[in-house]
């Protein structure tokens, strides 16, 4: 097992920023790691690589105690921070070096090259930090955590404030290290988890409130959505007064999309309407249950 909680707790005062979590990612595996701001997910991580400590509980890296052996679990982590800490006026290489020289790392420059061509700085490694775009910036600070080969990566929001072709350029690499790395990162872009993880892990206010393969928890929703077109008009309060509709909300192609219980076959219900109402139903489909839905139910948001 790569990484491993068990009972981890981090008080801040009477706040518990992270309550007894738990939970293992495999050797190998890309977990995306959800919640809300505030939710715990900074503290664990934090946690994980060894900058602060939990008052309850245990973690493990590769087999290793952090706390106590947080020098060598160190060796075995990469770690992309939120907010990435670059010096600005350093050059790409320049930096890279400082960053091999605290690793105490043999065959710097070869491990260097290897590093800024994973991560396409290849066009900029002779540059100035400051001078890069915050897409190249944050492949700066991925080829520094990926430079001394770890077995794990811990990437909190990696794509924070990029544009949508820096989003796609640094999902694509985190897939390619995904592939032979064990990946834990978080993420506000529910859309970019899906694309990268089949595993995911949700916090809410410091407790693990999910935590299985996307699908499964796709599953989880105690509602369904379904699009729906007629051959004549309709209000949105004869759908409302339906068994077990919740929402009625038009769309853009003359439609309706009706949110209802689970439990509810609105299928029946919609042709039982459309026959007393000497109506066609022009279409009927069941919506895919997006990530963003079983989210916002298991938060609250």
């Amino acid at each position: 097992m790569s990484i491993r909680l068990h009972q981890v707790s981090k008080k801040y005062g009477d706040q518990h920023a992270v309550n007894q979590i738990s939970f293992e990612v495999s050797k190998g595996q890309v977990v995306g790691f959800l919640g809300p701001n505030g939710a715990g997910k900074s503290t664990t991580m934090k946690m994980i690589t060894g900058i602060i400590q939990p008052d309850e509980g245990c973690i493990d890296v590769c087999g290793i105690e952090v706390i106590g052996e947080s020098l060598a679990t160190k060796k075995r982590i990469g770690y992309l921070p939120e907010h990435n800490p670059l010096y600005l006026d350093m050059y790409v290489r320049e930096y890279l070096a400082m960053i091999a020289s605290f690793h105490g790392m043999r065959e710097a420059d070869k491990k260097m090259q290897e590093a800024i061509e994973r991560t396409g700085l290849l066009l900029e490694a002779n540059k100035e930090i400051g001078q890069l775009s915050k897409g190249y910036r944050q492949r700066v600070g991925i080829a520094a955590a990926i430079l001394h080969d770890p077995e794990v990566l811990i990437l909190d929001e990696p794509t924070t404030g990029l544009d949508p072709n820096q989003i796609l350029e640094i999902r694509s690499l985190i897939r390619q290290l995904g592939k032979e790395k064990t990946v834990l990162f978080s993420s506000h872009i529910l859309q970019e988890v899906e694309a990268i993880c089949d595993h995911v892990i949700i916090i809410h206010k410091g407790n693990i409130v999910a935590n299985d393969a996307i699908s499964a928890i796709k599953s989880l929703q105690d509602h369904q959505y379904i699009t729906v077109q007629f051959s004549g008009s309709v209000s949105s309060e004869a759908l409302m007064s339906l068994p077990g509709i919740q929402e009625v909300e038009s769309n853009k192609q003359g439609g309706w999309i009706l949110k209802s219980a689970e439990s509810v076959d609105i299928s029946k219900e919609l042709m039982s309407f459309a026959l007393q109402h000497n109506l066609n139903i022009v279409s009927l489909q069941a919506q895919t249950r997006q990530l963003e839905d079983v989210f916002k139910q298991l938060t609250g948001q």
